[in-house]
């Protein structure tokens, strides 16, 4: 990799992780539109890291409480908050790991693909808007039930077509249930803890298998890049959506696949 790709995708993966535009939707279509080889999985590993090291720091007292939480619940103190929402975030992450281990290899083989990108852009961006349209946007998180928590992990699953998005479509069910906009975000945010933590682990673990050479240097700049852009894009996203909402990202989201369907054509 050179190091403009090295920087380029760097700041993509940590602009659009936490955003609702679909991170492994602009990661392919980047490259393809720079005639750029795949990335490799080395650098995945890399930008992975440094997202989660965003989200980390970002929400680190909702952390301190998460952990606290668990730790009531080993304590068999389970009706806190803290506990609950503990709970429910362990709960809605087995959907998402699950199907990461038995579909992801399938998806990545036969779904990368633009054409697959633009139709999952546009459909999921409508749905965004529905739901932030008409969802209830009154509930707090001190409400959340676990059947919330597994309906909202039930739908991560499905960020693993690329173009979906794993903030957007969680975003988009917590406010169908009723959530508030940051109520909403705040959870999915959450909620991508331990999915990017298993997907890094994950990865790491096959490249150590795979005995690769590793351009260090280039894996070190990119970890900071994302993080740093990751971590700007979440504070960014969490003051503009309370002020703003989501239509604007469904409009981007229906425009770039009207422009991937136009160049396809």
């Amino acid at each position: 990799m050179s190091n403009l790709q090295v920087i380029v995708l760097a700041i993509v993966q940590g602009l659009t992780e936490f955003l609702p535009i679909s991170s492994s939707g602009h990661l392919v279509l980047v490259p393809s539109a720079f005639g750029w080889t795949d990335q490799g999985l080395a650098f995945d590993v890399a930008v992975h890291f440094g997202s989660l090291a965003a989200v980390l720091t970002y929400f680190r007292g909702d952390i301190a409480a998460l952990l606290s939480g668990a730790g009531q619940i080993l304590g068999g103190k389970a009706a806190t908050f803290e506990a609950r929402l503990a709970l429910g975030l362990g709960l809605g992450t087995l959907p998402g790991a699950i199907g990461g281990l038995l579909l992801a290899g399938w998806v990545s083989s036969n779904l990368r693909s633009p054409s697959v990108i633009a139709v999952t852009l546009a459909v999921f961006g409508i749905l965004m808007w529905a739901a932030d349209r008409f969802g209830g946007k009154n509930r707090m998180l001190t409400g959340i039930t676990l059947r919330d928590a597994l309906l909202i992990g039930l739908a991560q699953t499905l960020a693993l077509v690329p173009g979906t998005s794993r903030s957007g479509v969680t975003i988009t069910v917590a406010m169908a249930l009723g959530f508030e906009r940051t109520e909403a975000a705040r959870f999915s945010f959450l909620l991508a803890v331990p999915v990017i933590l298993l997907a890094t682990a994950y990865e790491l673990v096959v490249l150590l298998r795979a005995d690769a050479v590793v351009a260090w240097g280039q894996l070190l700049a990119g970890a900071a890049i994302a993080g740093v852009v990751a971590y700007l894009s979440i504070q960014f996203f969490m003051r503009f959506v309370r002020r703003v909402g989501l239509l604007p990202f469904a409009i981007y989201r229906v425009s770039l696949a009207v422009v991937i369907v136009y160049v396809l054509a």
